[in-house]
């Protein structure tokens, strides 16, 4: 059975608080004895409470007074280095809170500018009726998919060279053991030097075909269609994340200006 969350806040009732002092000080000593342990390190622990007339200290007297006299012993920068206290804490919880806060706006922007893309593509929002700031970012998408299928492309043609120069020096070794001459013939440089030939004129022939394939598709996809009227043929509908006033949901902290 698993343990329910406690509230972190003052116990009002005097028996209760009471009884989860006793039984946190108990569990504290314990964590504190596992850690020294565990771990190899020096460690002490002073508890005052308003039920006790002498503070409660771990391990002991002595062994409280040794590591407190070590711990003096380290330069200032050094003993502040880790101390927080409540405000500090706060504001450590605070600042990571916020930081998660943006990166997860930030993933939600993406997937709402692709969602948009697709819906672009496939004519079911109309870019005339985008503001400007939800264009940039539709740009910015566009332009970063773009990097990375040509990316892909030149992966793929590097796949292709390699493989091909690798088949064309197995027929080389092949006729070679096959009349017996050397390398260095004049009759087996011909067809190498074709072979090369041909593999580096698809492999323009391919990158050519690509780039006027993506120059026609964002042409296609700028050009208002006929039948491209906003979600579902309406000129009053406006991306999710946009506004009748042109504003969007969020001033563009996630996207830089194109």
């Amino acid at each position: 059975m698993t343990r329910k969350k406690v509230k972190l806040a003052f116990i009002v009732n005097d028996s209760a608080r009471k009884a989860t002092f006793k039984k946190r000080k108990k569990g504290l000593m314990k964590k504190v004895s596992e850690l020294s342990t565990l771990c190899g390190i020096d460690a002490c622990a002073i508890i005052y409470s308003p039920y006790d007339s002498q503070p409660e200290v771990w391990p002991s007297p002595l062994g409280v007074q040794r590591v407190l006299s070590k711990f003096k012993t380290m330069p200032e920068m050094e003993q502040s280095k880790k101390m927080v206290n409540q405000e500090s804490f706060l504001r450590q919880r605070i600042a990571k809170a916020s930081e998660q806060l943006m990166k997860q706006r930030k993933e939600n922007r993406e997937k709402e500018v692709t969602q948009a893309m697709f819906q672009c593509l496939t004519g079911k929002i109309n870019l005339a009726n985008l503001n400007m700031i939800d264009l940039n970012d539709l740009g910015w998408m566009i332009d970063r998919n773009l990097k990375d299928v040509e990316k892909r492309v030149e992966t793929l043609n590097k796949r292709s060279r390699s493989s091909t120069g690798g088949a064309s020096h197995t027929s080389q070794l092949a006729a070679v053991a096959a009349t017996g001459a050397g390398p260095s013939n004049a009759g087996q440089q011909a067809p190498e030097s074709s072979q090369k030939a041909d593999v580096l004129a698809a492999t323009n022939l391919g990158v050519n075909v690509d780039s006027i394939l993506r120059q026609q598709w964002f042409m296609d996809m700028v050009t208002p269609q006929e039948t491209a009227m906003g979600f579902g043929g309406d000129d009053n509908m406006m991306l999710p994340f946009g506004d009748t006033n042109h504003n969007a949901l969020f001033s563009n902290p996630f996207f830089p200006m194109n």
